[in-house]
């Protein structure tokens, strides 16, 4: 124990795990990982922005590593051996899990969460098919409606339908991400269309697996997907504007760059089998302005529906856990340095991706 650490449990706080080298750690792999999320991460207060880093950083690794794993289920009971370690104060020796062990005790992230997120990884080492949409959104409710949970819990949102909201945003992120990775998933035998829709539309999914090729049913199945993406993100905009002024930045911005790659499956005439949907640095340093534009309107006064509330036992898991209260740190500067910020950003983005592309 360090003596930091040793002064802060004797002042009765609890010792911090991670080290300013750990929090870069897991920066850096969010920016390497996940040009979208980083760029809307940069809007965020920059404790809010470390802590979200800690939760990407250590989903991420644990998705990696289920997918390395091929199927044997050991990198699931690894995974929950080291949140065992995170929620016991004991994290592992890696940076993702101290930089976690922190934040969930800080923000009260409830270990229910992280469990539904394994069993949603572990659906994936099954290699489990779904034959409705709504088994299909109860996976996405898995592994990225809880990462809408966390990201909740983090700005202090502890409203039932706010919170409902949260988790409609990340299942509505994740239906776009099977849109856009159709035909990559394909190849990897992983199929996350309803199997119902191949009924309907006189297809046979195993055969349609074992040679995948782009068909106007295919497309038809994509269109769907997205609309009710779509309807998602529509549904959390009226939780988005509700959010304190710090916050609502960077989460309108992961909402409209997110929605963005549908609007490039379109453009594809919904074919994401033979293209992977991407969207340029200049377009995505447009949306990030739209979402600053977007944040600076007025927060509306009516209430939010309640369509499941804590009846939804994700939204349940993070309303019945209020957290300390806090308040979020700024960083310094104003509406005008945090877009200029970003427009740096996605121009060295370009630069880097150029460059890659020359030498690839």
């Amino acid at each position: 124990m360090s003596a930091l650490e040793s002064l802060m449990t004797e002042q009765g706080h609890p010792p911090v795990f991670a080290s300013h080298l750990d929090r870069l750690a897991c920066r850096d792999l969010i920016k390497t990982g996940s040009h979208s999320f980083f760029s809307a991460s940069l809007l965020l207060p920059e404790e809010l922005r470390e802590a979200a880093y800690a939760l990407y950083a250590f989903c991420r690794l644990s998705d990696d590593a289920v997918d390395v794993e091929n199927g044997n289920g050991l990198a699931i009971l690894r995974l929950k051996e080291r949140l065992d370690g995170v929620y016991g104060g004991e994290p592992e020796p890696l940076p993702s899990d101290r930089c976690l062990a922190d934040v969930v005790r800080r923000y009260a992230i409830p270990r229910y969460v992280f469990d539904l997120l394994l069993e949603g990884f572990e659906w994936d080492v099954s290699g489990r098919t779904y034959k409705t949409l709504d088994d299909v959104e109860a996976y996405g409710e898995r592994v990225a409606g809880s990462v809408g949970a966390m990201m909740a819990a983090l700005m202090g949102v502890r409203d039932p339908a706010m919170v409902e909201r949260a988790c409609d945003l990340g299942v509505a992120m994740q239906l776009t991400n099977i849109a856009r990775d159709i035909g990559e998933d394909a190849q990897n035998g992983r199929l996350y269309l309803p199997l119902d829709w191949f009924v309907a539309a006189g297809l046979d999914a195993g055969d349609w697996l074992k040679d995948p090729q782009f068909l106007p049913q295919i497309g038809d199945m994509t269109s769907l997907l997205l609309s009710r993406a779509e309807s998602l993100y529509r549904r959390a905009d009226q939780a988005i504007a509700r959010l304190p002024a710090l916050v609502r930045p960077a989460i309108f911005a992961a909402r409209l760059l997110y929605a963005e790659i549908g609007r490039v499956i379109h453009d594809q005439g919904y074919n994401s089998i033979h293209e992977r949907a991407n969207t340029s640095p200049a377009r995505k340093a447009w949306l990030v302005g739209a979402a600053m534009q977007r944040a600076a309107r007025p927060m509306p006064k009516a209430a939010l529906t309640i369509q499941d509330g804590l009846n939804r036992p994700l939204v349940a898991a993070i309303c019945l856990e209020p957290p300390p209260p806090r308040a979020a740190n700024k960083r310094p500067g104003g509406v005008k340095d945090d877009l200029n910020w970003v427009l740096d950003l996605f121009s060295d983005l370009e630069v880097r991706d150029r460059t890659g592309r020359r030498s690839s």
